[in-house]
């Protein structure tokens, strides 16, 4: 079981790769959103899985948020490409830029033993689905050529940023509150 949950969490970082590439080079929009929804349950399981089985782990909870970057990073850039959108590249530099200054947070938080100011809460595993249903919306808009679509992933996308930077800022004014 613990080799499932780590392949799962492998899947997700090697996943991001694939999808840039289906998205810019191969145009295959619905290979990407395939994967993507793939990648986007993975990020369920391998959790429910190791809770369930009390099988997390230290690496496990090091790489899930990694994996959860990687994944989103390149879907991000490859969208704002495709879609020679600055507002999706613009929006989606802010959520990137939270996701690593939320991983300095917890690197930090980890060395001076405050991890509990940077432990998961409901409202970032919420900012999370946000962001994979937006960036799945984009993808099915491109697979089905649907402006209404990508309108709506636009919505989307902003209420993501909105849920990001909310956690962003909660995250670190617990690290500096001491």
């Amino acid at each position: 079981m613990r080799n499932l949950i780590q392949l799962l969490t492998y899947f997700r970082i090697i996943a991001g790769p694939i999808i840039f590439i289906m998205i810019l080079v191969l145009e295959n929009y619905g290979a990407a959103l395939l994967i993507f929804i793939l990648a986007g349950a993975s990020d369920y399981w391998d959790g429910y899985l190791a809770r369930k089985y009390s099988l997390t782990s230290v690496l496990g909870e090091v790489l899930d948020p990694i994996a959860d970057k990687i994944l989103i990073t390149f879907t991000v850039i490859a969208l704002s490409m495709n879609l020679e959108s600055f507002y999706i590249a613009f929006l989606g530099s802010f959520i990137l830029a939270r996701e690593y200054w939320v991983s300095a947070l917890r690197d930090y938080n980890a060395r001076i033993g405050n991890a509990e100011a940077t432990s998961v809460t409901f409202l970032a595993k919420t900012k999370t689905a946000i962001q994979l249903v937006t960036l799945c919306l984009f993808l099915i808009g491109l697979y089905f050529d649907s402006a209404l679509l990508l309108f709506l992933a636009n919505f989307f996308l902003f209420l993501a940023l909105i849920i990001t930077i909310q956690t962003g800022v909660s995250y670190t004014i617990a690290t500096f509150k001491r």
